[in-house]
């Protein structure tokens, strides 16, 4: 029951005190997920995290429901989800009450704009810490840029990136391994 508890209040935490979408979260995730209740690694958060942009859904809720299963299976799912989701709900419904008096204040719109400055500032700070623990060879490095700029410069869709980086992967891998069984056949 009470890593149920911690599921909820963890991702409550998160839910609550991320601006700016999936990737936002992603320091927070790391310090909660990661660092203080050590349910997953660095290699399977960032694994989490790459399903969930895939599936279908919410980012955050994607990835609180897979951490969420991992610890405590469909009861954590559910719990883990549902506190992810709860301060939104809570904060959507005191803003839709009061917002549309502030929304033109200069002020207030100051105040997004610094936010949205200081979302910008941890999701680079996210991206380089994982990149610094996901790409561990030149070809990774090579990937990664080429990626970046298929979506940055071309417009690509980031869904289709990561769908390809899996298919050029594992190609890669299967490469590898017949030339390393080719070598071993030709002694």
């Amino acid at each position: 029951m009470k890593e149920l508890w911690n599921l909820f209040v963890a991702f409550m935490r998160i839910g609550g005190l991320t601006f700016g979408g999936g990737m936002a979260m992603l320091p927070m995730l790391q310090r909660e997920v990661v660092h203080r209740y050590h349910w997953a690694t660095d290699e399977e958060l960032l694994n989490y995290f790459a399903i969930g942009q895939c599936t279908p859904g919410i980012i955050a809720i994607n990835t609180a429901t897979f951490v969420g299963y991992k610890q405590r299976k469909l009861a954590g799912a559910i719990v883990a989800t549902a506190g992810v989701v709860f301060p939104a709900m809570v904060i959507i419904i005191i803003l839709a009450a009061f917002l549309q008096n502030f929304a033109e204040i200069e002020a207030v719109q100051h105040a997004f704009g610094g936010i949205r400055i200081a979302v910008g500032a941890l999701i680079v700070q996210a991206v380089i810490g994982m990149c610094k623990k996901g790409i561990k060879d030149w070809f990774g490095i090579v990937l990664a840029v080429v990626a970046f700029l298929c979506v940055v410069v071309l417009g690509l869709n980031t869904v289709w990136m990561v769908v390809l980086g899996i298919v050029i992967g594992i190609a890669a891998k299967e490469l590898l391994r017949i030339r390393s069984d080719k070598k071993g056949g030709a002694k």
